[in-house]
């Protein structure tokens, strides 16, 4: 890509298509899972090399508890792997990883490990890597009005204070900026209850191809897509060419 493009700051990924990747070969749905650790390891690597400074990928939704008990185990016995086989790499790359979700639907030795990874990159300063765990876009709205209600009820803020920003920090994201580009793979064109609050204005790409075989060819031709648009925010496009002169 050419240096003078304009590089999205924030990036969210829906890493679909794990499970029809595996049955195209017929393999068990596990194995699609396990390839597709692979993808997010060099789509990490991508975003870093091409000037990212946040990737949130989402890897466990809220709904996907309702998946066979046994789908389920394996995910969370493959989180457990990859943190013990890739935290150390990312510290190493001045990676820092935070996870966002509802922590307390996870296994204490998840949580434990999840706490550990993000005490030892928390002082790194390139790419900041989030992956969301049992975490869907309703719930985030709602723990965070749950938030606002307690601290309306102790006094520490009034009703007057409530606005969009106040909403805002008490999202799973927190004062990170919002996602710029979406990345949905595996051929759906939805966003599946993800970061609904925070994906207000960001630009949507789908492509078909299944998360295990995305790659530098998809992740730039997302980051050329991104590149093409004119980012208006409810403006005309009249106005925003006569911001930018």
């Amino acid at each position: 890509m050419a240096a003078n493009e304009n590089i999205p700051q924030h990036v969210a990924v829906i890493m679909d298509g794990n499970g029809r990747w595996a049955r195209k070969r017929a393999l068990p749905r596990h194995a699609g899972h396990r390839s597709g650790v692979g993808a997010v390891r060099k789509t990490v690597e991508l975003a870093a090399q091409r000037g990212v400074q946040y990737l949130t990928l989402f890897a466990f939704s809220s709904e996907n508890w309702s998946r066979p008990r046994e789908e389920v185990s394996m995910l969370m016995a493959l989180f457990i792997e990859a943190l013990q086989r890739e935290v150390d790499e990312l510290h190493r790359n001045n990676v820092r990883l935070e996870f966002i979700g509802a922590r307390e639907q996870l296994q204490p030795r998840l949580v434990d490990m999840i706490v550990a990874a993000e005490k030892q990159t928390i002082d790194n300063t390139g790419l900041r890597l989030l992956i969301a765990v049992a975490y869907g876009g309703r719930w985030d709205i709602v723990q965070a009005v749950r938030k606002l209600y307690g601290e309306l009820a102790r006094d520490e803020i009034t009703a007057d204070e409530i606005d969009d920003t106040a909403i805002a920090h008490r999202l799973q994201l927190g004062d990170l900026p919002d996602p710029d580009l979406l990345i949905r793979t595996g051929g759906e064109q939805r966003i599946s209850n993800f970061l609904l609050w925070n994906l207000a204005y960001a630009e949507l790409w789908f492509c078909d191809t299944l998360w295990p075989d995305f790659g530098e060819q998809q992740f730039d031709a997302a980051l050329e897509f991104y590149a093409m648009r004119q980012r208006r925010y409810g403006h005309t496009g009249d106005q925003i060419e006569a911001l930018g002169s």
